[in-house]
């Protein structure tokens, strides 16, 4: 399948789930800004599209393939939870010790690790307030949706007027979110370890990036699909 270059690149990491990967490395925002067609993704950042063209043809299209488009909200929600938020809570806990090492052994030398613990704690703690309030209030509350669409039952009632409500607040955090997985991303130079770097050093920054494409992935399948979907069950949308 060739690239077609006037489609967003959330559709394209929907069609070939290993597009992220070449996205990732190339700085190119497929979540928050995934609605965007590649051609003007790339006018954006000054970066060739034939070559983004050519190295998406090159990409294996095996790996995370899973069609969520066609699998019901809850199997897509069961997924999010499941992989994303558990990753993330246990992810935030141990890269945050891991900055405390390795500032207590490079901090003088490196006082931008300061900087990128700062902006991760804070990160970290909005989070876990995130994760906490889609697992207790809109994610329960899309199921029950789309059951009573299946079941051709009363629609629930919103505790927030309309699924929208949440819906665009989710997206404002996740937009503040990965305006700071960027500073970080400039503040550790794309994840690049100094050469003084010791092992835990280069570990930590590695995790780093790990963290930030699960992040990246795991709001792409939000605000690309699960949100509109989403929405899309309530028509029209219930008044707030």
């Amino acid at each position: 399948m060739s690239i077609d270059t006037e489609r967003t690149v959330a559709e394209i990491v929907f069609e070939r789930p290993q597009a992220a990967e070449v996205f990732e490395r190339l700085g190119i925002d497929y979540c928050c800004g995934g609605r965007k067609p590649l051609a003007v993704v790339c006018g954006e950042a000054g970066i060739d599209v034939d070559h983004v063209a050519d190295l998406l043809e090159r990409t294996n299209q095996s790996g995370e393939a899973e069609n969520w488009s066609a699998q019901s909200l809850a199997s897509l929600i069961s997924h999010i939870v499941q992989k994303h938020h558990s990753y993330c809570r246990e992810e935030s806990l141990r890269l945050q010790a891991l900055l405390a090492k390795v500032i207590s052994k490079h901090g003088e030398h490196h006082p931008e690790l300061t900087q990128v613990e700062e902006l991760f704690t804070v990160l970290c703690k909005e989070l876990s307030m995130h994760l906490m309030k889609e697992e207790q209030m809109l994610f329960p509350y899309i199921i029950a949706l789309e059951q009573s669409e299946t079941d051709k039952s009363v629609a629930p009632q919103a505790p927030f007027g309309t699924v929208q409500n949440p819906v665009r607040m989710m997206m404002m955090e996740h937009d503040d979110a990965g305006r700071v997985i960027k500073e970080i991303r400039s503040l550790t130079g794309n994840f690049v370890p100094p050469q003084d770097a010791c092992n835990s050093f280069k570990v930590l920054y590695q995790s780093l990036e790990a963290f930030a494409a699960d992040l990246h992935l795991h709001i792409h399948l939000e605000n690309n699909l699960l949100f509109p979907r989403a929405i899309a069950l309530e028509d029209p949308p219930r008044s707030a």
